[in-house]
């Protein structure tokens, strides 16, 4: 018997979605990182992305009423290509409606906001190095490693 994948619906995030954004945000670091994120700070810095659109934007996929997944988006000038970078980040999908088209969903909206913004040359997202699942799922997508790799120096560092 073939399996009726729900309808998903995507829409931008309210403040009003401030405690399950903080929640999925929350849970990818300890899934994805293993990582026990402190929920005061990151509940300001949801907060600040929805208050403030020019630092990014989440998207919420919902099926029915209860919200299932989110990709949040933020800008990066490119002058070599004259044009906006829109880096994906902060993705989550519930566990129970993994596999069933929900980041599918999320990615696509995305893209085809990009599509119909002159200024947006280009979408990128950085993964876990050991995430091979999401890895997998990215590149069934048409993402493809762009052979780059992310360092960082964290101001706790200096």
């Amino acid at each position: 018997m073939p399996t009726i994948m729900p309808t998903i619906s995507v829409r931008p995030a309210t403040p009003a979605d401030e405690e399950i954004v903080v929640d999925f945000n929350c849970q990818l670091a300890v899934e994805s990182e293993g990582k026990q994120l402190h929920r005061p700070t990151v509940q300001l810095g949801v907060r600040a992305i929805l208050a403030n659109p020019q630092h990014g934007r989440y998207f919420l996929a919902s099926v029915g009423e209860q919200i299932v997944g989110q990709m949040m988006h933020t800008f990066e000038w490119s002058d070599w290509r004259n044009g906006e970078i829109w880096w994906l980040q902060s993705v989550y999908v519930h566990p129970h409606f993994r596999r069933g088209g929900v980041f599918r969903s999320l990615f696509q909206h995305l893209q085809a906001e990009a599509a119909a913004s002159p200024n947006v040359v280009g979408l990128r997202l950085y993964v876990e190095e050991h995430n091979k699942t999401a890895q997998a799922t990215y590149d069934r997508l048409g993402l493809k490693l762009a052979g780059y790799v992310v360092m960082e120096s964290l101001k706790t560092n200096y």
